[in-house]
């Protein structure tokens, strides 16, 4: 099973189960590589469908305050592209099977070499990409790329996008859509945005991929908000930000991940999911 294949079918049995896939994201590196690696995981046994795994980078521009603190943190402890793929190969040989997927910028992976990057990422046993800040418009070296080694490239649509863009964001992604709740970077946030219903419906009319929502999403009572609209919850500000105040970093992810999941449980008696 490719990596595509391994990400259609998460979607696929969560949606049979009458729910949305549970997606964190994680720094990798952070605090250390050790300790990520052990707490992701915990996450892993604990209820989380699908992982996104960010690479650190000096300068993430889409990032909030917390994010931007793992990420240098991660990079002080000597994090690098090529131990970020180590750390793939780790999860791997320690029995996750959740679709892994590479969250980066774009300058890390021109500055590895792309099909260099591509190769090694799908070798590890990485399911694919998320380019944070590589539009539709110049992502046909990537995309080429990641056919040979059946690397899904997921891209990002925000509540500006226009229903030309996100037609091409969806004529162009393969195993789903980020959808980017509000304007602005990454962080935990008090409220979900008022028209976050219209525009998972806008992108609804353009495609049959799966759906997730990331950005501002802090709880589990946000999470079952969200989980009603779309396939796929993803939470990772709140998830860091628990973890950097904890004492068991470990013990802290395994609870939040199974708080989160529970949340997404059709038999929490929450509504079903609308369309």
């Amino acid at each position: 099973m490719n990596g595509m294949d391994r990400i259609a079918e998460t979607f696929k049995r969560c949606r049979q189960a009458g729910r949305a896939a549970c997606m964190p994201y994680f720094t990798l590196g952070y605090p250390d590589a050790a300790l990520s690696g052990e707490i992701l995981l915990a996450a892993a046994r604990s209820g989380a469908d699908l992982f996104e795994l960010g690479i650190p980078f000096s300068d993430p521009l889409a990032d909030g305050p917390t994010i931007q603190h793992s990420t240098q943190t991660a990079l002080e402890h000597g994090m690098t592209v090529r131990g970020c793929l180590e750390q793939v190969r780790s999860l791997r040989r320690n029995g996750v099977t959740q679709p892994l997927l590479l969250m980066s910028y774009i300058n890390p992976l021109l500055a590895f070499g792309m099909e260099s990057f591509t190769a090694e990422a799908a070798a590890a046993g990485a399911d694919g990409l998320i380019v944070q800040d590589l539009p539709p418009e110049e992502s046909a070296g990537l995309e080429e790329a990641c056919r040979r080694h059946a690397l899904a490239l997921i891209f990002l649509l925000a509540p500006t996008s226009t229903q030309e863009r996100i037609a091409l964001a969806a004529s162009r992604a393969t195993g789903f859509i980020y959808l980017v709740s509000v304007t602005g970077v990454t962080g935990a946030r008090n409220e979900l945005p008022p028209d976050l219903a219209d525009f998972i419906g806008r992108v609804r009319q353009a495609t049959d991929l799966p759906l997730a929502v990331g950005f501002g999403i802090a709880t589990p009572q946000q999470a079952a908000q969200v989980g009603r609209l779309a396939d796929g919850v993803i939470v990772g500000s709140a998830l860091i930000n628990a973890i950097g105040h904890s004492n068991d970093p470990c013990a802290t992810a395994s609870a939040f991940i199974h708080e989160l999941a529970a949340a997404l449980q059709p038999e929490t008696g929450l509504p079903e999911k609308e369309n």
